[in-house]
C-alpha cells in the first residue's frame, strides 16, 4: 500500500511587515504538532497552529482507514502538514521518543508496549478509544462450517488435519496467519492444544484475504488467521473456530497460551510530546471515534473498490459531516 507524503509551501510575506511575520512564524511553530518547528510557514493561521502532524500508518487496510480519515480531517478543517508514516507496530511506538510519530491511531491491547512507552519511558500516553471492538481468532470459510459443523470446535481440529495439509506445512495441517508483525499467539495454541498443525505466513492482509477467497470460491480447506473490525466479512462471511474461552490473565504467559483471544476496545496511542503541544490536531485525536460498521466502509473503499486512500476518506467524510463536526468541537 503506497502512501502519501504530503508536502507544504512556503507563505508569501509582505515586504514592510518581512521582520514580523518570520517572527510570528517561529512562534507559531513552537506549537505545531510534534513539536517541529521547521514545520512552520504557512500562510494559512490554521495551518501554522498545527504544523506537522504525523500519523503512523500499520500495514493492514482498517488502519489505513483510520489514518486517512483523520488525516483528511487535520488537513482540511486545521490547515495540519499530514506526513504518513508507514511503519510496523511496534516501529511506530518508537518514533514517539524520536518525534517521528505523533499519533498510532489503533491499537491491539500490547501490553508490553503500553509498559515500555507509556509507564517506563513516559514517550507515549493513551488518547482514548477508538470505538472499534477488535476480534482475533481463527476462521474457516462458510463451505466448510456448513460440510463440517464439528470443524467449529477446536477439540475436532485434529481429526480434520488432513484436509489442511500444504507443501509449506510439513505434513501437518496448515494454519494460516497473515503478516509476522499481527499480535498473534498461534504457534503457542497450536503446542499447547495439542494440535497437528503448523503456522504458515501468508506475509500481508491482501495475500491472506485472497486466501480465504479463493477457498470459499473453490471449495478448497482452509483455517486462518483473521480479525474484526475488516471489511472483508462483508463479502466472505468466514465463520469463527471456538477456542477455549479467553480469561483474565489467560495470555500473561505468552509461551503457555491455550486460550482465545480477548475483546479488544482499539485505542488510540499519542506522543507525549504532541499531546501537550497544544495541537489542534491532538483535540481532534482525542475525540475521533467511530464503528467497525463505519471503519469497514473506508477500508472496502481502498480495498474493494479500488479508491485512493485520499478519494475514500473524502468520500466518507462528505456523507457524515455530523460525525465529523464532532470530532472537531
Amino acid at each position: 500500500m503506497k502512501k502519501t507524503n504530503h508536502q507544504r509551501g512556503g507563505a508569501a510575506r509582505l515586504r514592510n511587515t518581512a521582520l514580523a511575520a518570520v517572527f510570528m512564524t517561529g512562534l507559531l511553530g513552537l506549537t505545531a504538532c510534534g513539536g517541529d518547528i521547521s514545520s512552520a510557514g504557512s500562510s494559512s493561521g490554521a495551518a501554522a497552529a498545527c504544523g506537522a502532524f504525523n500519523v503512523a500508518v500499520n500495514p493492514w487496510v482498517g488502519y489505513e482507514a483510520d489514518a486517512y480519515v483523520v488525516g483528511t480531517v487535520a488537513k482540511e478543517k486545521l490547515g495540519c502538514t499530514v506526513n504518513y508514516k508507514t511503519l510496523k507496530e511496534e516501529v511506530a511506538w518508537q518514533g514517539f521518543g524520536s518525534g517521528e510519530v505523533d499519533v498510532v491511531l489503533e491499537n491491539w491491547g500490547h501490553p508490553e508496549l503500553t509498559d515500555k512507552y507509556i509507564k517506563q519511558q513516559k514517550t507515549a500516553v493513551d488518547a482514548g478509544p477508538t470505538g472499534n471492538t477488535g476480534v482475533i481468532g481463527w476462521y474457516v470459510p462458510p463451505w466448510m462450517a456448513k460440510q463440517y459443523p464439528d470443524i467449529t470446535d477446536y477439540k475436532n481440529l485434529n481429526k480434520y488435519a488432513d484436509l489442511f495439509k500444504t507443501s509449506e506445512s510439513g505434513g501437518k495441517g496448515q494454519l494460516l496467519d497473515g503478516d509476522p508483525s499481527y499480535v498473534t499467539n498461534d504457534e503457542a495454541l497450536v503446542k499447547n492444544l495439542n494440535l497437528n498443525f503448523k503456522v504458515v505466513y501468508a506475509g500481508s492482509e491482501p495475500a491472506l484475504i485472497q486466501a480465504f477467497r479463493q477457498a470459499e470460491q473453490k471449495h478448497t480447506p482452509l483455517l486462518g488467521y483473521f480479525y474484526e473490525p475488516q471489511w472483508f466479512l462483508n463479502e466472505v462471511p468466514l465463520v469463527k473456530v471456538n477456542l477455549p474461552a479467553y480469561t483474565a490473565g489467560c495470555d500473561a504467559d505468552a509461551a503457555k497460551v491455550a486460550c482465545d483471544y480477548p475483546k479488544y476496545e482499539l485505542n488510540k496511542i499519542a506522543s507525549s510530546k504532541f499531546a501537550s503541544s497544544g495541537s489542534p490536531a491532538y483535540k481532534l485525536v482525542k475525540n475521533f471515534t467511530w464503528t467497525n460498521a463505519d471503519q469497514n466502509a473506508v477500508a472496502g473503499y481502498i480495498a474493494k473498490d479500488g479508491m485512493s486512500p485520499e478519494a475514500a476518506a473524502k468520500k466518507w467524510i462528505d456523507a457524515n459531516p455530523d460525525k465529523v463536526a464532532a470530532w472537531l468541537k
